[in-house]
């Protein structure tokens, strides 16, 4: 294949040429969902299934463009006003526009407001933080890791603050402090490998920022420490078997609890 040549239309792309794509590069969160559930993976990024957005998915999008906007604002030393920060929050609210939300009469409003309430604790919770200028905000990032014989690994990093690899998360109840670091840590290590391939350096730490949906809303930092060799080895690991399972294109679905928020539920029972 000619690799100047202009990729065709995904609708002209063969089922062949589409997996062969996700294998040359991967996210964490691509890596995550494939191995979640590969029928799932299937459905969202070799079919493309389009499905309406979730109020919940529609509510961090907006958190995070508005947390986004106050990040930049410091790395440009023109920190925001609460009110430039609403304002931020708003325009966001109706610039994102990926999918539509069903919204239910008389909900967009309160779920609007869950998020604004988001925005304001954690502005007011941030401490110190909000004095320190930014090294890095919402950076797009990718490693060449075909020395190892890997796929490219892709990701954007939320923040990155004196060293430190800051991550937004909204969640509807408090994280537990003694599973958090075992549930993100493929996350937390592709974080890792993105920034010491792409600086140089090795990061300070890693920090999960999760803002809770609680009728008082609250922050929960967790701080984590830099990656170790073991966590790099097992993230490597993972890759290479999401690059020679997906070469095998067996698509097949793994039932548990989450499937009832699958948005792909009547696909899957429809599964032969």
């Amino acid at each position: 294949m000619n690799p100047t040549a202009e990729a065709p239309p995904p609708q002209e792309r063969s089922e062949k040429d589409i997996i062969r794509s996700l294998q040359e590069e991967v996210s964490a969160s691509r890596l995550s969902l494939f191995l979640q559930c590969r029928l799932k993976f299937y459905y969202r990024y070799v079919l493309r299934l389009k499905k309406p957005k979730t109020a919940s998915l529609h509510v961090g999008n907006s958190v995070h463009a508005a947390l986004k906007a106050w990040s930049k604002a410091r790395w440009l030393g023109k920190p925001l006003s609460l009110r430039d920060l609403h304002d931020a929050y708003t325009k966001a609210w109706a610039d994102i526009s990926e999918g539509t939300v069903p919204w239910e009469t008389g909900e967009e409003e309160e779920e609007k407001t869950t998020g604004w309430r988001l925005c304001d604790t954690y502005i007011r919770q941030c401490g110190s933080m909000a004095t320190i200028k930014p090294d890095a905000v919402e950076v797009s990032v990718e490693a060449d890791l075909s020395q190892h014989g890997l796929p490219r690994l892709i990701g954007i990093l939320d923040l990155v603050q004196e060293g430190t690899i800051i991550d937004f998360k909204t969640s509807s109840s408090t994280p537990n402090p003694s599973s958090v670091e075992h549930l993100h840590e493929l996350q937390v290590s592709s974080y890792a490998v993105l920034y010491r391939h792409n600086t140089g350096k090795k990061e300070t730490g890693i920090e999960l920022h999760h803002l809770v949906k609680l009728k008082n809303p609250k922050l929960c930092v967790t701080d984590l420490p830099p990656m170790t060799e073991q966590q790099e080895h097992r993230l490597f690991h993972l890759m290479d078997t999401y690059y020679e399972e997906l070469g095998r294109a067996e698509f097949y679905p793994s039932p548990s609890f989450a499937c009832m928020g699958c948005e792909f539920f009547g696909e899957c029972r429809r599964w032969r």
